[in-house]
């Protein structure tokens, strides 16, 4: 099983006040809003389409990063991972790790260079260097 593809249907960032002057809470998550089989050119097998939303949200309300897309998704079955999206809104566990770990990794790098841009904090804790201990 894996991810053999990721494409975006919408990017949103907005920043509605420059003048906060209390503690910034930044929280990102991704969420998967359908799943469906589809016919992927060059494969002998039909893949999984898993749209997703990814939302940044900065506390208090000031700023919004949101982005939308599809990932596709290769299984060894599709028939149980659609079932219990059908049946329970939500992907087998084995699946959804994969899935969130790599919309994190992807839609973190571009919400903290859309937050760049809108100059607000990054969604993600960037390494700092410090001065070695003498």
């Amino acid at each position: 099983m894996s991810i053999i593809g990721m494409g975006l249907s919408s990017i949103e960032a907005k920043k509605e006040s420059t003048k906060i002057q209390q503690e910034v809470k930044v929280n990102s998550t991704p969420q998967i809003t359908n799943v469906k089989e589809v016919d992927v050119p060059n494969l002998t097998k039909k893949a999984l389409s898993m749209e997703f939303e990814f939302q940044t949200r900065y506390e208090p309300a000031f700023a919004q990063i949101t982005i939308k897309g599809a990932i596709m998704y290769l299984a060894d079955k599709n028939k149980p991972i659609i079932d219990e999206w059908t049946k329970n809104k939500r992907l087998p566990e084995n699946v959804s790790l994969d899935v969130l770990n790599y919309l994190f990794r992807h839609c973190l790098l571009k919400a903290s260079n859309l937050a760049d841009d809108l100059q607000l904090p990054p969604p993600m804790p960037m390494p700092r260097i410090t001065a070695k201990s003498k």
